[in-house]
C-alpha cells in the first residue's frame, strides 16, 4: 500500500486527506442524523399532555428545547402559544431554519470532496503523462522502466481519486435525502401540535359563545 501511495506522487497526499475528512464526516453524520435523535416518537403526544394538564412552564420548555431538534422547534411554538396561530407558525419556521442548517452541517464539505477528488486524480494523470513524455524526449522509448514511473502516477492517482469520490458522492446524496425527510417529519409534527392546540381553542370559544 505504501509503495502505491509513493508511486502516486505528491498528489496522493491531498487525495488521502480528502479520504480521511470524508470518512470522519460520514461517520459523524450517520451518528447524528438518526431519526430517534432528531424527531423522537411520542414527543408531540407528550407535549400535548403537558398542554392539556396546563403544566407547560419555563422548565418544561427548556427540557423540551434540549431534548432534540424537533423539541427545539416545538418549544419555540409553545413559547408563543398565547399568540395567534400565525405567530406560532412563524416562530416554528424561524427555529426550523436554524435546525435545518445544523442538520446540513458538513454536507457542503462532503459535496466538495466528492467533486474535487476526481479532479485531483485527473491532475495526477496529467502530471504523470507529462513525466512520461519528458522521459521519452530525454531517453527515447527504449527504456520501459523509465516510463513506468509516470504511467504508474497517472493510473494510481486517477484510481485513488475515483475511489474517494464515488462513495463520498453516494453518502452526500444519501444525507441530502435524509435531511429532507427529517425536515418534512419535523414540519408535520410541529404543525400538528399547532393545529390541535388552536383547533381546541377555537372549538372551546365557539362552545362558550353558544
Amino acid at each position: 500500500m505504501f509503495e502505491m501511495i509513493q508511486a502516486g506522487g505528491v498528489l496522493m497526499i491531498p487525495i488521502l486527506l480528502c479520504s480521511v475528512i470524508a470518512t470522519v464526516i460520514v461517520l459523524e453524520r450517520l451518528w447524528t442524523l438518526q431519526e430517534k435523535k432528531i424527531a423522537p416518537k411520542h414527543l408531540v403526544a407528550q407535549v400535548w399532555q403537558w398542554h392539556k394538564s396546563n403544566s407547560v412552564d419555563e422548565e418544561h420548555l427548556r427540557a423540551l428545547s434540549s431534548n432534540s431538534p424537533l423539541g427545539r422547534v416545538l418549544a419555540s411554538g409553545l413559547a408563543n402559544r398565547a399568540h395567534p396561530r400565525e405567530f406560532m407558525k412563524e416562530a416554528i419556521e424561524e427555529t426550523g431554519r436554524q435546525v435545518v442548517q445544523e442538520l446540513e452541517r458538513y454536507l457542503n464539505t462532503l459535496g466538495t470532496i466528492a467533486s474535487v477528488s476526481p479532479l485531483l486524480g485527473l491532475l495526477g494523470t496529467v502530471i504523470g503523462m507529462i513525466k512520461v513524455f519528458a522521459d521519452i524526449t530525454s531517453m527515447g522509448v527504449g527504456n520501459p522502466g523509465a516510463l513506468a514511473g509516470g504511467i504508474s502516477m497517472a493510473l494510481i492517482t486517477t484510481a485513488a481519486g475515483l475511489t474517494v469520490a464515488i462513495p463520498t458522492l453516494i453518502f452526500y446524496r444519501y444525507f441530502r435525502g435524509k435531511v429532507d425527510s427529517l425536515v418534512l417529519v419535523m414540519e408535520e409534527e410541529a404543525l400538528k401540535i399547532v393545529d390541535v392546540m388552536h383547533g381546541v381553542r377555537e372549538q372551546a370559544g365557539a362552545e362558550g359563545n353558544g
